[in-house]
């Protein structure tokens, strides 16, 4: 689904759609947009950040906010780190700056779609075959998509708990970015290295007493990232 006034962009991702095998829906502004999202229940949202009557920085957040897990990827002309963090911090899983390629368009939706499918839709009430993480008073359930605090639960993206559920696979073990970036995106999407940052901190605002001094998910220097060891 796309929410976008530009008719020429409503084409082209509609031709994107069609040659990829997939239903595709638009609409022109966001309250179209949002009573399309609800009725058709779609499994992918492509969202231009200016619209007519809002921006697409409130829609993200208005639908995370009703509890839709949907992927949602910001199409943007405004492409500095300032918009993207905004992005992100709606509840965005992905930000592509325009004018961008067809195909790069193409491989993201397929690379979050490709996870999707793994990830049925309510996840956190599926089964997980997996043991629970513990790291100090941090609890982690993979397969449920749920983190818990001293005991209380963590509100997460579906990427955030990614994040945190592969750093805790390996506690003390440092992640790359660019091994983080192949765990949330896949091989094929040019995921911005920039997004890791902002994914970081907004774990580190739900989980650390004082964020500025982690004490759970840290940085390693020029290498990437790691879990405190319990």
């Amino acid at each position: 689904m796309l929410i976008d006034d530009d008719e020429s962009l409503q084409i082209l991702v509609g031709q994107i759609a069609a040659r990829d095998g997939y239903e595709y829906c638009c609409a022109s502004n966001g309250v179209d947009g949002l009573d399309m999202l609800r009725a058709e229940r779609p499994d992918f949202l492509v969202l231009d950040v200016m619209l007519p009557d809002t921006n697409g920085f409130e829609i993200c957040e208005r639908i995370r906010a009703e509890g839709e897990e949907l992927p949602v990827l910001f199409l943007s002309s405004k492409g500095d780190i300032v918009d993207k963090s905004i992005g992100f911090k709606a509840g965005a899983d992905d930000y592509l700056v325009k004018p961008f390629q067809p195909m790069e368009l193409s491989l993201r939706i397929k690379a979050h779609l490709r996870r999707r499918v793994s990830t049925p839709r309510n996840s956190s009430r599926a089964g997980g075959g997996r043991g629970v993480y513990h790291v100090e008073d941090l609890e982690i359930v993979p397969g449920k998509y749920e983190a818990r605090l001293r005991g209380e639960p963590v509100s997460l993206s579906v990427r955030e708990f990614e994040l945190l559920e592969l750093l805790a696979s390996d506690p003390g073990n440092v992640f790359t970015r660019e091994q983080i970036i192949r765990h949330l995106w896949g091989d094929a999407a040019a995921a911005d290295p920039s997004s890791i940052t902002v994914f970081v901190r907004k774990i580190r605002e739900k989980i650390e007493d004082d964020p500025s001094r982690p004490r759970y998910l840290t940085t390693v220097w020029r290498v990437g990232y790691r879990l405190a060891e319990d």
